[in-house]
């Protein structure tokens, strides 16, 4: 009875151990998502900010070569002639 108290005994430690080991592994991973989903919201953030920035951008240019001769079509230019 000794020994089998003693097999059961390290049974339950190892299986306590593993246990152990597992939940420190799931908290790793949790701990690792929750870093990836912040820095996916910081990029979703971060691109929203340069799409508007691309559209002001794009609008400048366009009123640049609009309001500039060297861009005007030949259809422009002929009837100013």
């Amino acid at each position: 009875m000794t020994s089998c108290t003693l097999n059961c005994d390290m049974e339950n430690q190892v299986e306590l151990e593993e246990k152990t080991r597992l939940i420190n592994q799931v908290l790793e991973l949790q701990h690792t998502l929750e870093d990836l989903s912040a820095r996916v919201d910081a990029v979703k953030e971060e691109n929203l900010k340069l799409k508007s920035e691309n559209q002001v951008l794009g609008q400048y240019i366009e009123n640049l070569m609009s309001a500039s001769s060297v861009f005007q079509t030949t259809e422009t230019k002929s009837k100013r002639k």
